[in-house]
This record gives C-alpha cells, sequence and structure tokens, in this order.
C-alpha cells in the first residue's frame, strides 16, 4: 500500500525546479521579470515557494512554451488577468452598489432573496 504524499507549505528552489523541470537559474531569473513571482525567503536566505507561487510559474511556463508569448508579453497578459480579477468586485458608479456579474438564474434568484431578507429585518429593526 502506499502512502500518499503530503502536501507541503513551502518548496525548495530545488524541489521547484524538478516538478517543473525548468532550471533554477530560470526560476531566479523569472523573478526579476515578473513582478508577482516573489518567493519568500527562509533565515538561511534560502527561496521557499509556496503552492500559489509554484502555480504562477505553471502560468507563466504555459504563456512563454506553449501560447509563445514572449517575456513582455506574458508580464502584459498576467497584468492583464490581475486587473480583470481586482475590477470583478469593485464597485460601480450608480450610488456606491457593487456591480457583480451573475452566470446563471439561481445565483440572481439567491442574490433577491438575500435583498429581501435584508429589508425585512431593516423594517424589522425600525
Amino acid at each position: 500500500m502506499s502512502a500518499k504524499p503530503l502536501k507541503k507549505l513551502y518548496y525548495s528552489i530545488s524541489e521547484v525546479s524538478r516538478m517543473t523541470e525548468l532550471k533554477q537559474y530560470v526560476l531566479r531569473y523569472w523573478e526579476t521579470e515578473f513582478t508577482e513571482l516573489k518567493p519568500q525567503k527562509n533565515r538561511a536566505g534560502n527561496r521557499v515557494y509556496r503552492e500559489k507561487d509554484v502555480k504562477l510559474i505553471k502560468e507563466i511556463m504555459a504563456l512563454l512554451y506553449e501560447h509563445k508569448f514572449t517575456i513582455e508579453g506574458a508580464r502584459q497578459k498576467l497584468k492583464d488577468n490581475s486587473n480583470k480579477k481586482r475590477n470583478a468586485g469593485k464597485s460601480s458608479g450608480n450610488n456606491g452598489q457593487i456591480n457583480l456579474l451573475f452566470d446563471n438564474e439561481k445565483q440572481k434568484k439567491i442574490i433577491t432573496e438575500l435583498k429581501q431578507e435584508l429589508k425585512n429585518l431593516i423594517d424589522l429593526l425600525s
């Protein structure tokens, strides 16, 4: 019976290098090119990568190697993706209400019900 490998909180640069099949110098170079990639350093000064860092590295790999982006193009694509995520939950100009996009009717129905419940609570407290 084989044991499942434990998911770690932090990975060394050599572990990330093995997982991604990238040379360590490539990972260090990408840190200088992609500001989003900022692995922490431990007390000894060694890089420690978190799961989100590894996911970002894999996303950069896909942009550069599969989609054939240049480094500048990949940097811009990551920036655009980050801006889209950030703007998805921002406020609209209409009375400070949040402008949310809902994919289906079920979500709209739930929000409508929540609004009604909040109105009922406000009336009850008044």
